[in-house]
């Protein structure tokens, strides 16, 4: 055997013998190891997203291109003659995402990955997800076991001592999740259609116990209501609230729901006659913020006409005060709506309520539209 082939026997020789004793140690004692574990999890929409890896640290090592090889390199053990790195120490990298998601703009189902990685000399990265997540380390990575690979474009970091996965970034529809160690940092972009998977496990929920409360419909056509759901579904669940048989009850709040989405869908002569309906079951607070919601929609005559709705039902009280307020103040009549306003400030329960309402006097006398 010549010189090579000899270390490379060795290497692997040292190799087996370090994963027998981890083995080993895992079925004995328990003790503390050199790259410990940790877990990393994030929430979008009601997908969870969590990385699990071991942390091995810089220790004053070189690491790109020499503790971390670039490209896919031979380990001189196990199958895999180009393996990539197992993004960590010890076990496979583990990604686990509950519902289908989509990494860098690409497609992958819920599900538990082997996370590798294959570091470029150029600073791209190819970031892997393997099926296999059982294995240990990449040594017995299988191309054809991708589930899929994405590339990205590492970037230059602080100093970070040991390897950490984060999620820096995150919105309501997606998170950026990272690698960061020594002086570089690997980002991903993860999706999720946050309205197609609520809505689906909606449909699923509301067939068992939670379809048996009333609000849970209501709650359901809320959602897609102001998540750009379907709005024949919407609707549909709005009814059910109102009037499914053994669950539905009418109150201003699905009624209101029901007004939405109707005039959502155009339908204003139907949207108005739902609402109609449901304003004398409205408290003082619903009919104000009612009234907000037509002055929002830029439907100031409405507005100012249900906020002197809320005055004949509950005269003199600040709420009301100060909905006739806004309601002046949207059409334009300041001088009418300080009035208004001086008594709110009157009536006003507490302090923080007298602040707001003073702040607003202070705008109108500056001549400035308080909504």
């Amino acid at each position: 055997m010549n010189r090579k082939g000899l270390i490379s026997s060795i290497s692997a020789l040292a190799i087996v013998l370090l994963l027998w004793s981890s083995e080993v140690t895992a079925q004995g004692v328990t003790i503390p190891r050199g790259s410990q574990q940790a877990s990393v999890s994030q929430r979008v929409g009601i997908t969870d997203i969590t990385i699990t890896y071991h942390r091995p640290s810089v220790n004053e090592r070189e690491i790109w291109g020499s503790l971390v090889p670039y490209g896919f390199t031979n380990l001189g053990f196990g199958p895999a003659t180009a393996a990539p790195w197992r993004a960590g120490a010890n076990e496979n990298t583990l990604f686990v995402t509950t519902h289908d998601i989509k990494v860098e703009g690409q497609d992958l189902p819920g599900g538990t990955y082997g996370l590798h990685m294959a570091i470029q000399e150029n600073g791209e990265v190819i970031v892997i997800f393997s099926k296999n997540s059982t294995a240990w380390g990449s040594f017995f990575y299988d191309e054809k076991e991708d589930a899929l690979r994405v590339t990205v474009k590492s970037e230059e970091a602080s100093h970070r001592e040991l390897l950490t996965f984060e999620f820096a970034e995150v919105s309501t529809n997606s998170a950026t999740a990272s690698l960061v160690w020594e002086k570089k940092k690997i980002p991903f972009k993860i999706e999720a259609d946050v309205t197609g998977i609520v809505t689906a496990n909606l449909k699923k929920e509301l067939q068992s116990s939670p379809g048996f409360t009333y609000q849970n419909w209501n709650a359901a056509a809320n959602f897609a209501l102001n998540n750009d759901g379907d709005l024949e579904q919407a609707l549909q669940w709005a009814d059910a609230s109102i009037s499914a048989p053994f669950v539905g009850q009418k109150t201003f709040g699905n009624l209101s729901t029901k007004a939405q989405i109707l005039a959502k869908m155009g339908k204003t002569e139907e949207s108005k006659k739902v609402m109609d309906e449901a304003l004398p079951m409205a408290t003082i607070l619903q009919i104000h913020g009612y009234g907000r919601q037509l002055i929002t929609a830029g439907d100031k005559d409405k507005a100012l006409e249900i906020f002197e709705l809320n005055a004949e039902k509950n005269p003199d009280t600040w709420p009301v005060n100060y909905g006739l307020a806004r309601g002046y103040s949207a059409k334009g009549d300041y001088k009418t709506a300080l009035k208004y306003l001086e008594k709110a400030l009157e009536n006003a329960p507490a302090q923080p309520q007298k602040d707001r309402v003073q702040a607003n006097i202070d705008k109108l006398k500056k001549g400035e539209n308080i909504n």
